[in-house]
Protein backbone atom coordinates (compact mmCIF):
# COMPACT_ATOMS: atom_id res chain seq x y z
CA UNK A 1 0.00 0.00 0.00
CA UNK A 2 1.09 3.66 -0.91
CA UNK A 3 1.51 6.06 2.10
CA UNK A 4 1.67 9.92 2.23
CA UNK A 5 4.93 10.85 3.00
CA UNK A 6 5.36 11.06 6.74
CA UNK A 7 6.21 14.62 7.81
CA UNK A 8 9.08 15.42 10.35
CA UNK A 9 7.23 18.88 10.81
CA UNK A 10 4.12 20.69 11.67
CA UNK A 11 1.50 22.16 9.33
CA UNK A 12 2.13 25.76 10.96
CA UNK A 13 5.97 25.39 10.74
CA UNK A 14 6.88 26.70 7.29
CA UNK A 15 4.87 30.17 8.68
CA UNK A 16 5.23 32.86 7.02
CA UNK A 17 6.48 31.66 3.76
CA UNK A 18 3.78 28.66 3.47
CA UNK A 19 0.59 28.75 5.88
CA UNK A 20 -0.98 26.39 7.87
CA UNK A 21 -4.27 26.48 6.13
CA UNK A 22 -2.54 25.42 2.48
CA UNK A 23 -0.54 22.95 4.57
CA UNK A 24 -3.54 21.67 6.26
CA UNK A 25 -5.81 21.34 2.71
CA UNK A 26 -2.77 20.79 0.13
CA UNK A 27 -1.30 18.01 2.40
CA UNK A 28 -4.23 16.88 5.00
CA UNK A 29 -6.78 16.58 1.63
CA UNK A 30 -5.14 17.03 -1.91
CA UNK A 31 -2.57 14.58 -1.34
CA UNK A 32 -4.34 12.35 0.76
CA UNK A 33 -6.88 12.53 -2.13
CA UNK A 34 -4.33 11.13 -4.46
CA UNK A 35 -3.02 8.80 -2.14
CA UNK A 36 -6.00 7.00 -1.52
CA UNK A 37 -6.87 6.94 -5.32
CA UNK A 38 -3.78 5.98 -7.02
CA UNK A 39 -4.16 3.11 -4.62
CA UNK A 40 -7.05 1.89 -6.22
CA UNK A 41 -6.31 2.49 -9.12
CA UNK A 42 -2.86 0.44 -8.80
CA UNK A 43 -4.71 -2.38 -7.07
CA UNK A 44 -7.56 -2.04 -9.97
CA UNK A 45 -4.40 -2.48 -12.46
CA UNK A 46 -3.06 -5.05 -10.68
CA UNK A 47 0.50 -3.28 -10.14
CA UNK A 48 0.20 -2.86 -6.29
CA UNK A 49 3.04 -4.96 -5.91
CA UNK A 50 5.01 -2.92 -7.90
CA UNK A 51 6.77 1.03 -6.77
CA UNK A 52 5.35 4.15 -7.93
CA UNK A 53 8.56 4.63 -10.37
CA UNK A 54 7.89 1.02 -11.83
CA UNK A 55 4.50 2.26 -12.20
CA UNK A 56 4.59 5.73 -13.58
CA UNK A 57 7.39 4.65 -16.45
CA UNK A 58 5.24 2.27 -17.30
CA UNK A 59 2.43 5.08 -18.55
CA UNK A 60 3.96 5.85 -22.17
CA UNK A 61 2.84 2.40 -23.17
CA UNK A 62 -0.67 1.84 -21.55
CA UNK A 63 -3.37 1.54 -24.28
CA UNK A 64 -6.69 1.78 -22.10
CA UNK A 65 -7.49 5.40 -21.22
CA UNK A 66 -9.25 3.57 -18.12
CA UNK A 67 -5.94 2.27 -17.26
CA UNK A 68 -3.92 5.07 -17.88
CA UNK A 69 -5.38 8.02 -16.60
CA UNK A 70 -6.41 7.23 -13.45
CA UNK A 71 -2.48 5.77 -13.17
CA UNK A 72 -0.47 8.65 -14.80
CA UNK A 73 -3.06 11.32 -12.38
CA UNK A 74 -3.19 9.88 -9.09
CA UNK A 75 0.45 8.08 -9.33
CA UNK A 76 1.26 11.21 -10.79
CA UNK A 77 0.07 13.26 -7.89
CA UNK A 78 1.23 10.88 -4.82
CA UNK A 79 4.23 10.97 -6.27
CA UNK A 80 4.97 14.54 -7.15
CA UNK A 81 3.30 15.74 -3.58
CA UNK A 82 5.48 12.90 -1.75
CA UNK A 83 8.43 14.91 -3.73
CA UNK A 84 7.20 18.11 -2.82
CA UNK A 85 6.82 17.71 1.27
CA UNK A 86 9.92 15.97 1.45
CA UNK A 87 11.97 18.28 0.50
CA UNK A 88 10.62 21.21 2.92
CA UNK A 89 12.14 22.20 6.05
CA UNK A 90 11.45 25.33 8.77
CA UNK A 91 15.58 24.57 9.23
CA UNK A 92 16.09 23.90 5.92
CA UNK A 93 20.04 23.25 4.47
CA UNK A 94 19.90 26.98 2.24
CA UNK A 95 22.19 26.28 -0.62
CA UNK A 96 23.89 22.89 -2.36
CA UNK A 97 27.21 21.70 -1.43
CA UNK A 98 29.72 18.73 -2.23
CA UNK A 99 29.17 16.66 -5.69
CA UNK A 100 25.37 18.37 -6.10
CA UNK A 101 27.02 21.83 -6.27
CA UNK A 102 29.48 20.85 -8.74
CA UNK A 103 27.05 19.76 -11.19
CA UNK A 104 24.57 23.07 -10.97
CA UNK A 105 27.65 25.27 -11.57
CA UNK A 106 28.43 22.91 -14.61
CA UNK A 107 25.00 22.97 -15.78
CA UNK A 108 23.32 26.50 -15.08
CA UNK A 109 26.50 28.46 -14.07
CA UNK A 110 25.29 28.85 -10.87
CA UNK A 111 22.74 28.40 -7.73
CA UNK A 112 21.24 31.89 -8.58
CA UNK A 113 20.81 30.72 -11.97
CA UNK A 114 19.33 27.93 -11.48
CA UNK A 115 16.62 29.03 -9.18
CA UNK A 116 16.01 31.81 -11.66
CA UNK A 117 15.49 29.00 -14.87
CA UNK A 118 13.15 26.74 -11.84
CA UNK A 119 11.27 29.98 -11.52
CA UNK A 120 10.80 30.85 -15.04
CA UNK A 121 9.38 27.04 -15.77
CA UNK A 122 7.25 27.28 -12.81
CA UNK A 123 6.05 30.57 -13.55
CA UNK A 124 5.34 29.96 -17.00
CA UNK A 125 3.41 26.94 -16.61
CA UNK A 126 0.23 27.46 -18.03
CA UNK A 127 -2.77 26.64 -15.57
CA UNK A 128 -1.90 23.62 -13.51
CA UNK A 129 1.48 21.92 -13.13
CA UNK A 130 5.32 21.77 -11.72
CA UNK A 131 8.75 22.74 -12.38
CA UNK A 132 11.40 20.35 -11.60
CA UNK A 133 15.13 19.69 -11.35
CA UNK A 134 15.89 16.04 -12.13
CA UNK A 135 19.08 13.97 -12.46
CA UNK A 136 19.83 10.34 -14.47
CA UNK A 137 21.56 7.52 -14.12
CA UNK A 138 24.87 9.53 -15.39
CA UNK A 139 24.42 12.36 -12.62
CA UNK A 140 23.44 14.95 -15.52
CA UNK A 141 20.77 17.51 -14.38
CA UNK A 142 17.65 18.63 -16.34
CA UNK A 143 15.26 21.49 -15.24
CA UNK A 144 11.70 21.29 -16.73
CA UNK A 145 7.81 21.74 -16.74
CA UNK A 146 5.51 19.40 -17.10
CA UNK A 147 1.40 19.81 -16.57
CA UNK A 148 -1.17 18.81 -14.69
CA UNK A 149 0.10 16.24 -12.47
CA UNK A 150 2.81 14.52 -15.53
CA UNK A 151 6.50 14.17 -14.27
CA UNK A 152 9.45 13.29 -15.89
CA UNK A 153 9.00 9.33 -14.88
CA UNK A 154 5.78 9.10 -16.63
CA UNK A 155 6.87 11.41 -19.99
CA UNK A 156 9.29 8.44 -20.93
CA UNK A 157 12.03 10.90 -20.26
CA UNK A 158 14.40 8.79 -18.03
CA UNK A 159 15.28 11.49 -16.22
CA UNK A 160 14.18 11.01 -11.79
CA UNK A 161 12.87 14.44 -10.53
CA UNK A 162 15.02 15.11 -7.21
CA UNK A 163 13.39 19.05 -6.49
CA UNK A 164 9.74 19.39 -7.76
CA UNK A 165 7.76 23.00 -7.53
CA UNK A 166 4.09 22.82 -7.18
CA UNK A 167 2.53 25.62 -9.23
CA UNK A 168 -1.11 23.75 -8.56
CA UNK A 169 -3.45 26.93 -7.47
CA UNK A 170 -4.33 24.62 -4.05
CA UNK A 171 -0.47 25.09 -3.47
CA UNK A 172 -0.47 28.92 -2.86
CA UNK A 173 -3.84 30.62 -3.74
CA UNK A 174 -5.38 31.07 0.24
CA UNK A 175 -1.81 32.90 0.97
CA UNK A 176 -0.46 34.65 -2.17
CA UNK A 177 -4.01 34.90 -4.37
CA UNK A 178 -2.86 35.12 -8.20
CA UNK A 179 0.88 36.51 -7.28
CA UNK A 180 2.48 33.07 -8.22
CA UNK A 181 5.80 34.76 -8.55
CA UNK A 182 5.65 35.42 -4.65
CA UNK A 183 5.38 31.79 -3.86
CA UNK A 184 7.90 31.05 -5.94
CA UNK A 185 10.17 33.39 -4.73
CA UNK A 186 9.58 32.32 -1.23
CA UNK A 187 9.47 28.66 -1.97
CA UNK A 188 13.28 28.70 -1.84
CA UNK A 189 13.10 29.93 1.53
CA UNK A 190 11.89 26.20 3.16
CA UNK A 191 13.18 24.17 0.10
CA UNK A 192 15.91 21.97 2.45
CA UNK A 193 18.98 21.93 -0.40
CA UNK A 194 20.35 18.73 1.96
CA UNK A 195 17.51 17.02 0.87
CA UNK A 196 17.86 17.73 -2.65
CA UNK A 197 21.26 16.29 -2.71
CA UNK A 198 19.80 13.07 -0.88
CA UNK A 199 17.23 12.53 -3.49
CA UNK A 200 20.27 13.33 -6.14
CA UNK A 201 22.38 10.70 -4.49
CA UNK A 202 19.77 7.71 -4.42
CA UNK A 203 19.71 8.33 -8.36
CA UNK A 204 23.11 8.58 -9.05
CA UNK A 205 25.16 6.29 -6.10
Amino acid sequence: MFEQIKLDYAFDALEPYIDTATMETHYGKHHATYTANFNAAAEKAGLADKSVEEILAMVPSMDDPAVKNPIKNNGGGYYNHNLYFGTLSPNPVKEPSGVLLDKIVATFGSVDALKEKLIALAAGQFGSGWAFLSTNKSGELIASSSPNQDNPISEGTGNIPILGIDVWEHAYYLKYKNLRAEYLKNFFEVLDWGKVAENYNKVVG
